[in-house]
């Protein structure tokens, strides 16, 4: 008696499903990515070969037009000492970061740095990477 199967088992593994999830989680991550600005203002960093990474808790931007922003609100430059007491007044740790468009005069971004000096808060200076 010769029985002979007519379905052959397959001991491959299929791999097929497992690229479709990556692909998906890939697609995910480059949408949500576009999405997140975390620099609204257009801004030409000055450059800078040594780079710190810190936590602030809030961003003064200055632009080539002399606007003044705190995070993404335009603020005045007679309010933006209150405007930064005020978002940085419950931290224990309180640390601003300063972004200044490259054309901006220094005296503008000295202001804001003896601003930060009086009040004893940690400053930031944002820099773009040298290539």
């Amino acid at each position: 008696m010769g029985l002979k199967r007519s379905v052959k088992i397959e001991s491959g593994f299929s791999m097929s499903a497992m690229s479709d999830m990556v692909f998906q989680i890939l697609l995910f991550f480059m949408l949500s990515s576009t999405l997140i600005s975390p620099n609204a203002l257009p801004l030409q960093l000055p450059r800078s070969n040594s780079q710190v990474k810190g936590k602030p808790m809030t961003t003064v931007s200055i632009t080539k037009d002399l606007t003044y922003y705190v995070e993404s609100t335009p603020v005045p430059f007679s309010q933006l000492e209150s405007v930064i007491q005020q978002k940085l007044m419950n931290d224990e740790d309180p640390t601003l970061s300063l972004h200044a468009d490259k054309s901006v005069p220094i005296d503008e971004v000295v202001k804001v740095m003896n601003i930060a000096r009086n009040n004893r808060y940690k400053l930031i200076l944002a820099t773009s990477a040298e290539q």
